[in-house]
């Protein structure tokens, strides 16, 4: 069982460096500048509502952390945060161990708009941004939700059969 962590931990990575390496390449020149997908905070959503919530804070501390460091130097910590808390509240809000299509995509979309907010607000807390949230909505925060929520229909049904499989082995002692 702690095989299939693993080798979900190394498609997080991988997931991450395509994130970083390709999807810059897919996007439109004069869109460059405006949407910034987050793949891994989708698989970690997907994480947080079928495996469980602490597992999603975890991870999304941990790649929201790798984010910071490795493109987003202006501010350590923003991406962290916000991952690990929009991840650990979907989880909390969202209980359901067998999510359908429609409500794992609403996941996505609140996830998607509450991890983008935090960071909007975040950066507006420190001044790195004086932009107001309407303009950041439009120009930011909807082009990225849609991005995520085309990689979410995408991967939802290879990735919840990987994360029932984990949980469906789990012994009764590791569920609690």
């Amino acid at each position: 069982m702690r095989k299939r962590k693993y080798i979900l931990i190394l498609q997080l990575f991988l997931l991450f460096v395509v994130e970083g390496a390709i999807v810059p390449w897919l996007v439109p020149g004069s869109w460059q500048t405006r949407i910034f997908p987050h793949l891994v905070y989708v698989a970690i959503l997907f994480i947080s509502i079928y495996d469980n919530r602490h597992t999603g804070l975890v991870l999304g501390l941990c790649f929201g952390l790798l984010q910071d460091v490795v493109y987003y130097g202006a501010l350590i910590g923003a991406y962290s945060f916000a991952m690990g808390l929009s991840c650990y509240l979907m989880g909390l809000i969202f209980r359901v161990r067998q999510a359908p299509l429609p409500l794992m995509m609403i996941v996505v979309m609140v996830g998607s708009m509450l991890l983008d907010s935090i960071l909007f607000g975040t950066y507006r807390l420190f001044e790195l941004t004086h932009q107001p949230y309407t303009w950041a909505l439009m120009n930011h925060i909807i082009p990225n939700l849609f991005i995520q929520f085309i990689f979410a229909l995408i991967v939802y049904v290879p990735l919840r059969r990987e994360l029932e499989i984990i949980t469906r082995r789990r012994s009764p002692e590791e569920k609690a």
